[in-house]
């Protein structure tokens, strides 16, 4: 009998001891931003356009400034945050829009892998992912939750919006998003609070891209200001609101000691109007600016605050950090890193790596400070010091010809072990930074 009641006893321990292990894992929130420059926000050095919710959040947490996306333009960054894993290893190089460019279905997403693990899974925003049948679309790829603009907005002739598996014309309150993105996330986010299983949502900006549109109340604070600056900064603080009235609700139910957040943005600034820190080019290249992003993470209590680190991250590490706090593992191997110890403060460097980047003609390797850039189609591969250089201006080939050939044999190996690009965007391989010299003097010539 007393051993009966032993064993007894011993379930209900280990009964507990799953509860309690199930009860700590985190709610996992990403605010991804769209086409944000890496010195927008005020906690970068930003000075158009206040943000104080995204410089709370980095006092709350740690801000990386070296910061990257995988992909300088809008699909292949979001690849690689989904995934996990380089988007070039299936090719997918540039944005889709038509069959045969959507993320192959033989990738595992995040939604995907946080669903087995058994979250309640949703994503409010911009998917661009492929919308051309229903097994594209975010409810086919792991999440229980999905609404918001299929890409671009404005762009192609079709339905601009979904919701589930419905594909819209219009949404309601559209093309003004933030607002509308941020009650979609205070919803799913109050849906889940009397519920058991912890939750993941990514809150997917249309802002700081094109149409450059905002509400009445945030254009009037920027009146002051030329007519397109105003209106991109009236953009970019609505963002910056749609981030707070979320941090606010999640504060309202406690959640954010039980919150693991990320905000990220998928590749440089675009606009003549980003903030960009000195960097060079932006959105387009694999120059600093356009691959460099703001990158900050949270989670209080478990995060210390107010850290600034200068360790290389990147949005690969989303995944694995967030399957390490959920206590779950991939089924398929992942380029990123857990990125836990080093949130934590349990050690201040990650393993030494290289990080890669691939944009048709043009790619990029970093290996601790050093840099090895092709930007353009008629440039040499630079090499970069970016500990003294970070505006990329002085080619160090000549006097580091070993450095330059280690880091061009690098990409090379890596090259060839992904996928070639499935379609190439010709518009930006080009005469280097044409587009951006054209938007420069456009600015210059608006701003009299």
């Amino acid at each position: 009998m007393k051993s009966i009641v032993l064993l007894l006893l011993a379930s209900v321990f280990v009964s507990l001891s799953h509860a309690r292990a199930a009860d700590v894992r985190p709610n996992i929130l990403i605010f991804y931003v769209d086409d944000m420059g890496w010195a927008q926000p005020g906690c970068y050095g930003g000075r158009t356009v206040p943000t104080p919710n995204i410089n709370s959040l980095a006092a709350g947490g740690v801000r990386f400034t070296n910061g990257y996306s995988s992909g300088c333009i809008c699909s292949p960054g979001r690849v690689g945050l989904m995934t996990g894993r380089y988007q070039a290893r299936t090719g997918h190089d540039a944005n889709p829009g038509r069959a045969g460019r959507e993320l192959l279905l033989s990738e595992i997403t995040i939604g995907q892998h946080l669903k087995t693990a058994g979250y309640t899974t949703g994503i409010v925003g911009k998917w661009h992912l492929g919308d051309t049948s229903a097994e594209f679309m975010p409810l086919a790829r792991g999440f229980d939750f999905a609404m918001g603009t299929l890409g671009n907005l404005g762009e192609g002739s079709g339905p601009s919006y979904y919701r589930g598996k419905e594909l819209l014309q219009e949404l309601e309150g559209a093309p003004i998003t933030s607002p509308v993105f941020a009650r979609e996330s205070v919803k799913f986010i109050e849906d889940q609070k009397d519920k058991d299983k912890p939750w993941f949502l990514c809150l997917s900006f249309n802002a700081m891209h094109t149409p450059h549109v905002a509400s009445e109340k945030w254009l009037e604070k920027f009146k002051d200001l030329p007519k397109r600056d105003a209106a991109y900064a009236a953009l970019a603080a609505e963002a910056d609101e749609a981030v707070g009235t979320v941090m606010t609700k999640l504060r309202e139910l406690r959640q954010e000691e039980n919150t693991l957040i990320f905000l990220i943005s998928d590749n440089g600034g675009a606009a003549p109007q980003a903030e960009m820190g000195g960097l060079r080019g932006r959105k387009w290249f694999v120059w600093e600016g356009g691959i460099r992003v703001s990158w900050i993470a949270a989670w209080k209590g478990h995060v210390p605050a107010g850290r600034v680190s200068a360790e290389p991250v990147i949005q690969l590490d989303v995944l694995p950090t967030a399957l390490a706090a959920a206590g779950a593992t991939s089924s398929v191997p992942l380029d990123g890193v857990n990125l836990l110890p080093l949130l934590q403060g349990k050690t201040e460097k990650l393993e030494p790596r290289e990080l890669y980047f691939r944009f048709g003609v043009q790619h990029a390797v970093r290996q601790g400070d050093w840099k090895l850039v092709k930007a353009s189609k008629d440039m040499q591969p630079m090499l970069i010091n970016l500990a003294t250089d970070p505006g990329e201006q002085t080619d160090l080939t000549t006097k580091e010809p070993e450095k330059a050939a280690v880091l061009q044999k690098l990409f090379d190996q890596w090259n060839a072990s992904m996928q070639p690009p499935r379609w190439e965007d010709q518009r930006w391989n080009g005469a280097e930074n044409r587009k951006e010299q054209k938007k420069d003097k456009k600015k210059k010539k608006t701003n009299r």
